[in-house]
Parts: structure tokens; sequence; C-alpha cells
């Protein structure tokens, strides 16, 4: 006979593109109804297939994050996904923490990393910045056209 409990019926793994989009747009609420509406299932079963769908996306982020992570050589245990800290490595990351500076000195360090990475790729700062060498070039003419009007009206 007809079976109206909608978790004996065979879901598809796949789900529409149309829905697909309204979750990565974060509107649950079209997109719960529209797969309701498209694969004529109810309510609870399109919302519970769009939760299947966004928990498996989250874990596929935190794969993801994670392999760049250790590709950079951070500790898995520095990134948390969930908003909270982890209570039982906080001691280990308050050690491995980062020292901030005083705003004064953020720019400093920023030059100095600027130094560095021009160091690295070999490039030598030039004697005179771009902005004197620029006001040397307008002084030069400016004395040029005054020597010039002083020769023509003397």
């Amino acid at each position: 006979m007809f079976d109206s409990d909608p978790s004996s019926k065979p879901i598809s793994a796949k789900l529409p593109k149309a829905v697909i989009m309204m979750i990565e747009k974060s509107n649950l609420v079209m997109a719960i109804k529209t797969l309701a509406a498209d694969e004529n299932i109810s309510m609870e079963a399109a919302k519970i297939r769009i939760d299947a769908y966004e928990t498996g996306l989250k874990v596929k982020q935190q794969q993801k994050l994670s392999t760049i992570a250790n590709k950079q050589g951070i500790p898995s245990q520095a990134i948390s996904f969930d908003r909270e800290p982890v209570a039982d490595s906080s001691e280990h990351l308050i050690k491995d923490r980062v020292k901030t500076t005083p705003s004064e000195q953020n720019f400093k360090g920023l030059q100095d990393g600027v130094d560095s990475q021009f160091n690295d790729l070999g490039y030598k700062k030039s004697l005179l910045p771009y902005w004197a060498k620029r006001l040397l070039v307008i002084m030069i003419i400016m004395a040029g056209m005054f020597w010039i009007l002083w020769r023509i009206f003397s």
C-alpha cells in the first residue's frame, strides 16, 4: 500500500542546481520550499536533505582549510572551525601565538617586511627617492626658464 512516511522513499543524493545555488546564497527557506515542491516530498524531508548537503559542504571546506594550513606549516590545533576555543590545547596555543605589536611599530614592521622582500628579490634602493628626483627636475627646469627670461628681458 501507499506509505506516507517520507523517510521510506529513496532519497537521491544529488540536489538540483537551483537548490544548490540557494543554499550557497544562504537562502535556506526558499531552498527547502523549492526542493519540497520539485520532488514532491515533505518540508521535513527537504530540510533533512539540505542539512546533510550543508554539513557535507562544511566538511569539505574544513578539509581544504586543513590541507592549506598543513602546507603552510600551521598546526591543526590553531585552526578552529567553530567559534569556540578548544579547552584542552589552549595553553599550547597561547605559547605558540605571535605577540602583537603596538600600533606605532606596525608601520616599522611593514617597512622591514617590504625591505626584506626587496632584498630577497635582489632589488637595490636608489640613492635619491623618486619624489626627490622629480623635485630636482622641476627645480632645474624652473632655473633654466628663469635664466632664459633673465637674458631676454635684461
